[in-house]
């Protein structure tokens, strides 16, 4: 299993709700939806690595 960077991320409590609300809709936790999003929005950037391609799409906590 690959190791995970962890880190603090201070939104606020607005954004959180709306991101909470979200992940539930799509079954994932708030972690593994900001995850999502954020190696959506690398890939559109054409900035991913060969790597990221063999990770699921729906990241786990």
């Amino acid at each position: 299993m690959k190791s995970r960077k962890s880190f603090l991320l201070r939104i606020s409590p607005a954004l959180y709700e709306q991101l909470e609300a979200w992940a539930q809709q799509e079954m994932r936790s708030v972690n593994g939806q900001i995850e999502f999003l954020l190696k959506e929005a690398v890939k559109r950037r054409g900035r991913s690595k060969e790597s990221d391609h063999e990770e699921s799409s729906h990241p786990q906590d």
